[in-house]
């Protein structure tokens, strides 16, 4: 056996932000260099940021890539970090002479590569691309179909990229035969609820399929709607857990591990394998330091606890919220406060996110406002100090009424336009970021008023069915004094609890609840989780046992509120499926699950 000291970097790039995210590479090298590592690795696409979306099509930005990656290895053998060999994801393409029908024009590559001695030393692409959910890869990139095997320390490494361990065949497939000691995964894993358990279950299967120890490296970070939680993870040939990184935060997993000493008689050059899906791979070996390191004292292995479920929701809101005000170039944010346990969410996870001093919140109390509605949402102003004005708007739509006649909805709607003049107004002032505070289940069923309260720039709690928010809110009040990153240190519990016993209501008439409109939150979210994130059609519903009356009426009711849904902010991806890059069904459409 040879002794292998290895550094998972978890790092947060930004799309785009190739000098940046250089430097992030640079300095985390250093650090794994300074922790006596033998080899460091990056996330993938780590130098450009992930997803890169259509900016991959552009041969600008891969030219870009190409030289920025050049350019970061000089970096860093100038840095005096030559000899640490450093893998790291970045955009390259292939080179082709001829543009084929059905292939991204520039023939793009979601790539890896080996850093060393001041050169780019091996280069490979991700063999198997996704084309669900969220992902449109197939679309944007060709597919490699070769697998780098890399001698460190007498150690033969091999490389692949994120989706390759997902899918059977490919690179994957041929590293036993191609006898690796370790398997080294570069991936930029979006961040779903309880993925981590499956991530884990995945790491150790494709471990013991391959016949050797699993490193795991994860990106951390919000981009858009999608949130990258990290908890990059090691595993031993047979798949029990070796090291474990913290979830949320950006980190550099360190590890000792025993390996198999590589076959002298494998010496370098290129060997074509057919792998289980058909395909054949180019098994490339190179050998970079031949021999093992002397026998040393290894490092207690770090095992980070996975955090529990709503604690990691939490986690994912507050990142995908700080990264997209932060990487947007935005210092503060500004949204509506009612009193009601929506908005008292977003500004609790707002001032997770940035800080209360850079919150602001408006209190746009209506003729309709109920005295408690202030009171309450000033009782939690003082609570997390976050900065708060008061703007009644009766004055406003009184003055929209005396050359308007608006009756009913209308009227109502109105009311909510109204405020969301204001915050806008404000956000236009003053610099501010808006926030909206609608959630799942009001998106799904058309429960918003489009211009309204459905305006601003980014929503925290889009993917949150209503029950959730609820539970959420609680979780976020029992969590005060919790030593956990991503919360602020409030001294009282953030959330009054008037705010979450109160019975909702959107306050535009007299006397209204959400009862009026909708079916308790308790019988409507499951209903909404199993036609919106299952896909399951009308008879499957009232197979699942949810009442045929109400299936049809809320699958009319969210099937109806498609165009609403388009126009709506973006906001973080905790759910299997969510309203945005997930779902795409038709504005237009005459499919109708019920007759």
């Amino acid at each position: 056996m040879a002794q292998l000291r290895i550094a998972l970097a978890q790092v947060n790039p930004t799309v785009g932000d190739l000098d940046g995210n250089a430097d992030l590479i640079v300095e985390w090298s250093r650090r794994a260099a300074d922790a006596g590592a033998h080899l460091v690795a990056f996330p993938e696409m780590t130098l450009t940021g992930y997803p890169v979306e259509d900016l991959a099509l552009r041969s600008s930005f891969v030219q870009a890539s190409q030289r920025a990656l050049e350019k970061v290895a000089r970096r860093l053998a100038d840095a005096g970090l030559g000899d640490l060999p450093v893998v790291v994801g970045y955009l390259d393409r292939r080179s082709v002479s001829l543009v084929r029908a059905g292939q991204p024009a520039g023939s793009p590559l979601d790539a890896a590569a080996w850093l060393h001695g001041g050169e780019v030393l091996v280069r490979s692409a991700k063999h198997h691309l996704p084309n669900y959910g969220v992902f449109d890869e197939y679309r944007i990139f060709v597919r490699g179909d070769r697998l780098p095997v890399v001698r460190v320390h007498g150690v033969d490494v091999a490389t692949v990229v994120c989706e390759d361990l997902w899918q059977d065949g490919g690179p994957v497939g041929v590293t036993a035969t191609a006898g690796a000691g370790l398997l080294l995964a570069l991936n930029a894993s979006p961040y779903e609820r309880d993925k981590d358990d499956v991530r884990l279950e995945l790491c150790a299967r494709r471990a013991r399929e391959a016949g050797c120890a699993l490193a795991y490296v994860n990106m951390v970070g919000g981009q858009d709607e999608l949130v990258f939680d990290g908890d990059s993870v090691i595993v031993a040939a047979d798949g029990t857990p070796l090291a474990r990184a913290p979830q949320f935060v950006e980190h550099l997993l360190v590890a000792d591990l025993a390996l198999p000493a590589a076959d002298p008689a494998r010496e370098p050059g290129r060997t074509p394998v057919e792998a289980l899906d058909g395909t054949t791979i180019t098994v490339e070996r190179h050998v970079l330091t031949p021999d093992p390191v002397p026998a040393y004292d290894v490092l207690p292995q770090e095992a980070a606890e996975p955090l529990d479920g709503l604690a990691e929701v939490y986690g994912a809101l507050v990142t995908g919220t700080r990264d997209y005000v932060r990487k947007n170039g935005f210092r503060s944010v500004i949204l509506g406060l009612s009193g009601g346990i929506d908005s008292a969410l977003v500004t609790t996870i707002a001032c997770d996110a940035i800080g209360p001093e850079n919150v602001h919140v408006v209190l746009l109390p209506s003729r309709y406002s109920t005295d408690h509605s202030v009171s309450d949402a000033e009782e939690l102003v003082k609570r997390q100090g976050v900065a708060s004005r008061l703007v009644p708007i009766r004055g406003m739509v009184d003055a929209f009424e005396a050359e308007l006649e608006l009756t009913g909805l209308a009227a109502e709607n109105l009311q909510a336009r109204v405020r969301a003049n204001v915050w806008m107004g404000l956000s236009n002032q003053e610099g501010h970021l808006v926030l909206t505070g609608g959630n799942k289940s009001e998106l799904a069923t058309g429960y918003s008023t489009l211009y309204g309260d459905s305006a601003g720039g980014f929503a925290p709690i889009k993917d949150l069915v209503k029950t959730m928010v609820w539970a959420l809110a609680r979780w976020r009040n029992a969590a005060v004094g919790r030593d956990l990153p991503f919360l602020h240190p409030f001294e009282a519990e953030p959330i009054p609890e008037a705010i979450i016993v109160k019975e909702p209501s959107a306050e535009l008439r007299p006397d209204q609840k959400d009862r009026d409109t909708l079916p308790p939150y308790d019988v409507l979210d499951p209903l909404l989780v199993d036609y919106v994130e299952r896909d399951m059609g009308r008879d499957a519903l009232v197979a699942a046992g949810h009442d045929p009356a109400l299936v049809e009426r809320v699958i009319r009711l969210t099937d109806l509120a498609e165009y609403k849904r388009r126009q709506y902010p973006p906001g973080p991806k905790v759910t299997p499926k969510n309203f945005g890059r997930d779902r795409r069904v038709p504005i237009t459409n005459r499919w109708r699950e019920t007759t």
